[in-house]
């Protein structure tokens, strides 16, 4: 095998595990990201003039809004919640982008946060008017964007799921069914807001994906605020921290779906050389060998099945490690270090078991090892410098990986041959890695009248039938008799063994 052979092999032996590992970095990162924004958000209300009781309202509108991103991205969905920061009438607090939208209302009961999701349009004029307003109702609905006729009872907020504290909801839930009630013997038309009302409650955001933010009480509103307005609000004093919000369901979870990518890449750069040999065969002779065929399969299996191993076990490493879930030293690991390192552990574990069943011998398993290892520096090394110039994510490492990985491969297969002829020359055994054999070769010991052991074979009798042979005549030739000498060196006998040749 050429060094370019090897070199790419050994990069589609390691890109999956790279990959998935870098998946898995990015995917930490995204849910610090979340975190980061959330704390941004909340820590920008620093001097605020509001009130606590009032700046309590904002507050909650960031927090549900982030702790429902936080624990999408921690779940690995693509859900999101934005706050909107309208004041237009009925507008609304905090939007999606799965099509759910949230008006939030923090008051100081149960009853009258829901009262307030309940308002209807009518009711809202009424009071502008109590404060000073002089539109006549028809301006004023036209320069709030309602058009045509407006069912007055209908409330502000009708479409939008309605968000309290968490500890309102049983005191809402009783006042709303009061109201229900209440309103079916004398107002039989005010029923609807106050129905849609309670079927749309909520204490927090929530898909059909199980993503939800966390419920926030009234009390915690306000020290939350009291906090924000001081701009001291720290993510590991509210829990919201990687360590300590990840779970190894969220690890697992991850890491099979990078296992799956990092699959499918080991299967594509495995049977894309063999695909390339057929198309080549094919040009060249017409037709197409069945034992191509063969070698594409297993090439697929073959490379879909190791990468996602590699794949999976990377990414989880590299999950565990980057979100603190092993202690806080290894939070600031390499992906891409921990990708190559789970190869090489790998492939040692394969070549370990290749020892055991006489497949391979010691020396050899620490040559590929150190093989590997060369190659891998160079790869990473190549792959980091590489990013440095190509910014898309991934793409660039792969690129200086590939080109790292031949490098290295063609560097070591260079400095191979003048590390073993020193070695023969001064029988130096490199720390044990190279096997210094003095032992003469057999041939050499029979020829100087050495009687070599050997063990006995048993020899089963063939049967022969008689054949007839015309005679033939055969000229005799004179040889003059020569005296030979055998010359005796060192020489390469095996994979990191030298001996006499």
């Amino acid at each position: 095998m050429t060094a370019f052979e090897e070199g790419y092999k050994y990069f589609a032996d390691s890109s999956s595990a790279v990959m998935a590992s870098t998946q898995g970095g990015h995917y930490v990162q995204t849910v610090q990201s979340e975190i980061d924004a959330l704390m941004e958000s909340l820590n920008a209300m620093k001097g605020f003039k509001s009130d606590v009781t009032t700046l309590k309202g904002d507050v909650a509108e960031f927090w549900h809004a982030g702790t429902f991103d936080i624990d999408a991205a921690l779940k690995g969905s693509t859900h999101r919640a934005f706050v909107d920061r309208s004041h237009d009438l009925g507008s609304v607090d905090v939007s999606t982008n799965f099509g759910d939208d949230y008006g939030l209302k923090y008051y100081r009961t149960g009853a009258d946060s829901a009262k307030q999701q309940a308002k209807s349009i009518f009711e809202r004029f009424k009071e502008y008017q109590s404060s000073g307003g002089k539109e006549t109702l028809e301006d004023y609905l036209s320069k709030r964007g309602y058009t045509g006729d407006v069912i007055l009872d209908d409330p502000i907020y009708s479409g939008q799921l309605r968000l309290i504290p968490s500890d309102q909801m049983e005191d809402a839930i009783k006042f709303l069914e009061q109201k229900i009630a209440k309103e079916q013997m004398i107002r039989p038309e005010q029923v609807k807001r106050y129905q849609e009302t309670l079927d749309l409650l909520r204490d927090c955001i929530r898909d059909n994906q199980g993503n939800e933010s966390i419920p926030l009480s009234k009390e915690d509103a306000e020290k939350l605020a009291k906090l924000a307005k001081e701009g001291s609000i720290d993510a590991s004093e509210l829990g919201l921290t990687t360590e300590e919000l990840m779970r190894y369901e969220y690890v697992l979870k991850q890491s099979f779906k990078a296992g799956l990518t990092a699959a499918t890449i080991s299967m594509v750069l495995k049977v894309a050389p063999e695909i390339i040999s057929a198309i080549r065969y094919l040009i060249e002779n017409g037709e197409v060998e069945a034992d191509q065929f063969k070698r594409i399969g297993w090439a697929a299996v073959d490379g879909a099945s190791e990468g996602f191993i590699k794949g999976t076990i990377a990414s989880a490493i590299t999950t565990c490690c980057t979100s603190g879930l092993w202690g806080e030293a290894m939070k600031k690991v390499d992906p891409t270090i921990i990708g190559m390192v789970t190869v090489i552990a790998f492939d040692s574990l394969k070549n370990a078991y290749k020892v055991t069943t006489n497949q391979m011998s010691q020396r050899e398993m620490a040559n590929e090892l150190i093989k590997e290892m060369f190659t891998g520096t160079c790869a990473l090394v190549l792959g980091s410098v590489s990013q440095s110039f190509i910014h898309i994510p991934v793409l660039g490492f792969m690129v200086g990986s590939l080109v790292g990985s031949i490098a290295g491969s063609f560097a070591y297969s260079a400095s191979y041959k003048p590390v073993m002829s020193f070695c023969i020359s001064t029988g130096f055994t490199m720390f044990g890695l190279v096997e210094q054999n003095y032992e003469l070769p057999e041939d050499v010991i029979k020829e100087i009248g050495i009687e070599v052991f050997e063990y006995e074979h048993f020899d089963y009798q063939r049967f022969e039938p008689e054949r007839f042979s015309f005679g033939k005549f055969e000229i005799q030739q004179n040889e003059v008799d020569r005296i030979e000498l055998p010359f005796l060196r060192r020489g390469v006998i095996g994979i990191n063994a030298i001996g006499y040749i």
